[in-house]
């Protein structure tokens, strides 16, 4: 099993950024996902997360209206698409298979001016 993340980077604030992740080694249209996220000093905290076809998703309260969580089944994609960014949005983020027990390296997003 393996989740590879990637587009993290450095945005200002009210910017955009768009996080993928990469599944393999397992079948993952038959999982959940979420995004989760860390901030320097802080526990982990579940951003958002999605159902297995897509139908269903659901976020903290933090980031609504301004992320959108997506899969692509066919692809083995998942998306975190991050509109408006916050100062407070830093941190690392991780693609999560919580049903599967598998964690992505993780990819660093910065947002300031």
């Amino acid at each position: 099993v393996q989740l590879v993340e990637s587009g993290g980077g450095l945005a200002q604030p009210g910017g955009s950024l768009r996080l993928s992740c990469a599944a393999s080694g397992f079948t993952f249209s038959s999982y959940a996902m979420n995004w989760v996220r860390q901030a320097p000093g802080k526990e982990r905290e579940l951003v958002a997360g999605i159902s297995s076809n897509g139908g269903t998703t659901n976020y903290v309260e933090a980031v609504k209206g301004r992320f959108t969580i997506s899969r692509d089944n066919v692809k083995n994609m998942l998306y975190l698409q991050m509109n408006n960014l916050r100062r407070e949005d830093t941190a690392v983020y991780y693609c999560y298979a919580p049903h599967v027990g598998a964690w992505g390296q993780g990819t660093q997003v910065t947002v300031s001016s």
